[in-house]
Parts: C-alpha cells; structure tokens; sequence
C-alpha cells in the first residue's frame, strides 16, 4: 500500500513535468502557479521514493546473502541488514510528513491583529510587548512587517495594532498565535505588588489576493473622519482616516495610519480581505468537522492559547501542554522553541489521523 501510494505519486509527477513542459500552460498564468506549486510538493516526495527503492533492493540483497554458505559473508549481511532496517523506519517517518497535505496558505503573508481585553492599562502594555514579541521573531526570519492600523496609549501599549508581515512561510510560522493570550504579572502602576491578570486577543490572517476573494463595490459603505492620535499628530488635522463596512457581513475595518486617504483605503481593503478569506477558511473547516482532531487548537479567536507567568517566568502553551522558562527572551521574539513545538504536534496529530 505505501509503495503504491508513491507510484501513483511518481506518475503524477510525471504528468506535470508534461504539462509544464507544454506550450498551452505558458499562456494560463494561473494553471502555470498551480503546476509549480505541485512540482514543488512531489518533487521530494519522488526524491525519497528513489532512496527508499534503493533501500528495500539493498535489503533483498543482504537478505539473500544471510543463507550463503559462507559464514563470514552471511554475518557481514546480517549486520549490515540490521542497520538498514533501521533506515528503512527513519526513511518512512519521513516520506510519511512528506506526503501530508500541505497547508494552502504557508507561503502566504500574513495580518496580525493585536487587541487588549480585560485588564485596561495593564492590557494595553502587554499587548505593546505582544507586538514587539512578534515583530522581533519576524526580524528574526528576514520577514519585513509594516503597521496597517494602530491605537496607542500613552504609555508605549496598544488598545489595538493590525499590522502585516510579508516572508516566506509567514504564515507556516504564525498560524497558532491565534487566540487568547494570559499574561500574569504585577503591573508597574501597582504600588501593593499584587499580581494581576490581563488577556489580549491575537488573530492571524493569511493575506487574500483578489484571486482568493471578490469584493463587489457596491457591497462597500466607505466612511471618511479625522483620525484620533495622540500629541496633536497630523492625523488629527485631516480627515484621512477611512473606515469600510462590508454590508454582507457587516464586518467593518478601518486605518488611520497613513496621512493619505488611498494609502488608508488600500490597507483597509487588505485587512477586510483577509478577514473575508478567514472567514472562508473556518467555514470550510466546519464542514470538515474531523480536520478539527488533526489541529493544534481550534483556530478560534476565542480559545485561551497560552499563560506568561512573570513571577515564575514561565510561559505555558495549554494546547500541547508544554511550559518554557524564559519569558524575557520570547518576548524578545526568540519563539523558536515554542512554535517549533507547536508546529511538530500538529504534524504528529496529522500522522496519527
């Protein structure tokens, strides 16, 4: 069954070796993406089929040899054999995560939404380190980012910051950030040391191209207003801030960032975008009511993800259940260790399915 699995997969790869090499796809940008995509899948997956033939034939061979008549030789196999047996386990683990799925949007860009919940000031603060914690990670990964829309407070926190990360495989890295985050802590405007509990919403969106959603002009109520900002900035001087409601969904988006209405219209158009294709992506997940059991997480805004404990610096993941001990470095954007966790589950629950 697995070898047949990868011959169908190898004949596949054939075909679109075919058709790439053909003249018809060259003018069908589209089918041409969609080829590239795929030759990009199958072309390891055919690599360590080449491997794992190989393999099983040098196996056969030393299996052969054990019944030799000479004694030294059939030892030498017999070692020998052992130790490709071994290779043959580790060779499968990984033709198996190969031959996964792939998730659609891993290459994509991604939108990051940060918003303070209970907790008022203390929320604002933290969602400003839960900023500057994703910013750096990105920084990290070569990823660019630019702040779509934002909402400070005056002491260097955030109501809310929308912000847009371009990289590849933003959203790969990004996708389980969604979600509720806790911070336990005494704030620094407790004079009696009490520790207190804040949560900020995180949502991650994959950036949708017009290809992925179509927004109808006439579905658009667009609104234009002077923009709030703190220190008599410019924002407050002009009526450029733009805000759209998309009158389907009543879904409503706005930014305020830029001193020009189109450059504030443009943004906004992307994050109602991405909020569409969301809403596209849980509506397909729902219908597929298994491919819940195959997550890390719910994907839900409002699921609680994850706790920052400061007075025992640790930070724990209450998905998987595992707690690291370094808040100041991951909220210096070192989250290797905990996304690559995360991102290891996610494929365990997908094996196992």
């Amino acid at each position: 069954m697995f070898l047949e699995k990868l011959d169908s997969f190898n004949e596949e790869f054939k075909q679109v070796l075919k058709d790439l090499s053909g003249g018809a796809v060259s003018s069908d940008q589209v089918k041409y993406m969609e080829l590239t995509k795929r030759h990009a899948y199958l072309l390891p997956i055919i690599e360590h089929r080449d491997k794992y033939l190989k393999l099983l034939n040098n196996i056969s061979g030393d299996k052969q040899l054990q019944n030799s008549d000479d004694k030294e030789l059939a030892q030498i196999a017999s070692a020998e054999l052992e130790e490709l047996q071994a290779q043959k386990i580790a060779l499968e683990n990984e033709i198996k995560i190969l031959l996964l799925d792939p998730d659609p949007n891993d290459d994509k860009n991604i939108i990051v939404e940060i918003r303070a919940g209970t907790g008022g000031q203390e929320a604002a603060l933290f969602a400003g380190d839960l900023f500057r914690m994703y910013t750096r990670f990105a920084e990290r990964k070569n990823f660019k980012y630019e702040v779509l829309d934002s909402n400070a407070t005056g002491l260097g926190g955030f109501k809310e910051v929308v912000f847009e990360i371009t990289g590849a495989n933003a959203w790969k890295f990004f996708k389980f950030e969604r979600g509720i985050h806790r911070v336990q802590r005494v704030p620094e405007t407790e004079s009696s040391g009490r520790v207190h509990t804040s949560a900020i919403s995180v949502a991650v969106l994959p950036e949708a191209k017009e290809v992925d959603i179509e927004i109808k002009t006439e579905e658009l109520r667009i609104d234009t207003y002077r923009a709030s900002g703190a220190g008599g900035q410019h924002v407050n001087k002009t009526d450029s801030a733009i805000r759209i409601t998309h009158l389907p969904t009543g879904l409503v988006v706005s930014c305020q960032d830029e001193r020009s209405q189109i450059k504030n219209r443009a943004k906004a158009m992307k994050v109602l975008r991405a909020k569409l294709f969301e809403q596209k992506i849980l509506t397909q997940e729902k219908e597929i009511a298994s491919s819940r059991k195959q997550q890390v997480g719910s994907g839900d805004r409002s699921e609680k993800i994850r706790t920052y404990n400061f007075p025992q610096n640790r930070i724990t993941d209450h998905r998987i259940g595992f707690s690291v001990y370094n808040i100041t470095e991951v909220l210096d954007g070192q989250l290797d260790e905990l996304i690559g966790k995360l991102i290891e589950e996610d494929i365990s629950l997908k094996l196992k399915a």
